[in-house]
């Protein structure tokens, strides 16, 4: 059974702790990029959440579907304007199904690694391409792992440190799992919150969307289109389901 580690109380706090990413310099460039790959035709967001992504894509002309696991972050959503316009499945999206096909799929914000096993990741490939219609897209944006960054022997990586939050990354990599550890300060009290991940290399999906029947059509190193290289920290790639 998958395990919803958005419930209430972090759903209660989620769009507050990641201010930054509802930030329009962040949120702009997604949906520019997304709305082209949709142009006329219709969106499925797996991992919809609160609707950081969907509400201004919504907004934008584009009919948007969400699948999300989370009730809590799904309340969230239908809290705020224009969510009516929106549809939502309640489900795991590495299998839950919608009776709809799209011209593009998105998982963004390291969605792919919430997924925990590979068998899941390679499911959420399947269940997103069984959703495309012919020619349609699938979009990931992911960290690229930063084992290169791990000093020889060590398996801790911070990857934020303010005076409100504290974040560590701890990497076993034999298994590919890894689990990131938040230690947050507000208003005086102290929270603590840690959450398992796999990551996965770029290779790694372009396999997993061959399995899918889906062939590669772009990486970039951000949203903004500019080139994947070596130094990228993330990646934004897209494949495509054949005519």
């Amino acid at each position: 059974m998958t395990t919803d580690y958005f419930d209430e109380p972090v759903a209660a706090g989620y769009d507050a702790g990641s201010a930054e990413m509802f930030e329009p310099d962040e949120v702009d460039p997604v949906v520019e990029f997304l709305a082209h790959l949709a142009g006329d035709g219709a969106a499925l967001e797996l991992g919809v959440g609160t609707g950081r992504v969907a509400l201004p894509l919504s907004q934008r002309g584009v009919r948007v579907h969400g699948i999300d696991l989370s009730e809590a972050m799904v309340k969230r959503l239908r809290a705020k304007d224009g969510a009516a316009a929106i549809g939502v499945t309640i489900g795991d999206f590495a299998t839950t199904t919608v009776d709809a096909t799209f011209r593009v799929a998105y998982l963004v914000y390291n969605g792919i690694s919430n997924l925990t096993t590979q068998d899941a990741q390679v499911a959420c490939f399947q269940n997103a391409a069984a959703h495309l219609e012919p020619g349609g897209y699938f979009v990931i944006e992911v960290v690229v792992p930063a084992l290169q960054r791990l000093p020889p022997g060590e398996t801790v990586r911070a990857f934020t440190m303010t005076p409100e939050h504290l974040g560590f990354d701890e990497y076993d990599v034999v298994t590919q799992a890894a689990v990131s550890h938040h230690y947050w300060l507000a208003d005086g009290k102290p929270s603590v919150w840690s959450m398992p991940w796999r990551y996965v290399w770029p290779s790694e999906l372009d396999l997993m969307a061959r399995l899918a029947g889906m062939t590669s059509h772009a990486r970039w190193g951000d949203w903004s289109g500019e080139s994947f290289t070596a130094d990228s920290t993330k990646h934004i790639s897209v494949w495509q389901k054949p005519l």
